[in-house]
């Protein structure tokens, strides 16, 4: 994570919590939109008004910081069901699912890794890889990460969200 994106988490994260949300990621792409991924704190679904709620609020506190000094365009939504894992906490919650990610250096001579997640342990993210063989790799080492979709991931979803009306 470069600078500018510590320093922009920094500026969001308090607003975000402060509204009820959890920042799940800030990404700056080169075409010039600033992604900012949020998720309801307390588990409910995200709909399109808490997007332009935070966006709004967000908007006027980096008005005021001007982090960014070229032109850009703000986007905030939810992480979807193909998430990005980007916290220690996500990797034990979606324990059991599928997911791929990447290292910035080799681990075990490999950089890409795709299986099913087995949770966090010191620091180590635990899979069991689609040949069947368990792997650790360093948590600070990936660079990418995030689930891959699955019928199981999507039926958890529906069960998740049944009743609500709602999707991510």
């Amino acid at each position: 994570m470069t600078d500018l994106l510590r320093r922009i988490e920094d500026i969001v994260a308090p607003t975000i919590v402060g509204m009820g949300y959890e920042l799940v990621r800030v990404h700056l792409s080169r075409g010039g939109t600033l992604q900012v991924m949020i998720e309801p704190a307390d588990g409910r679904p995200m709909d399109v008004e808490d997007c332009a709620n935070v966006s709004r609020a967000l908007s006027a506190v980096l008005d005021v910081e001007d982090p960014i000094t070229s032109a850009y365009t703000l986007e905030v939504s939810s992480p979807g069901i193909d998430r990005p894992l980007t916290r220690a906490k996500d990797y034990a919650r979606w324990t059991g699912h599928m997911a791929r990610l990447e290292t910035a250096e080799p681990v075990e001579g490999r950089r890409r890794f795709k299986g099913t997640l087995l949770g966090l342990e010191d620091g180590i993210v635990k899979l069991r890889l689609e040949d069947g063989q368990e792997t650790g790799v360093p948590l600070s080492a990936v660079s990418r990460a995030k689930l891959e979709m699955t019928d199981a991931l999507i039926e958890e979803h529906r069960l998740a969200h049944q009743g609500t009306g709602q999707a991510h």
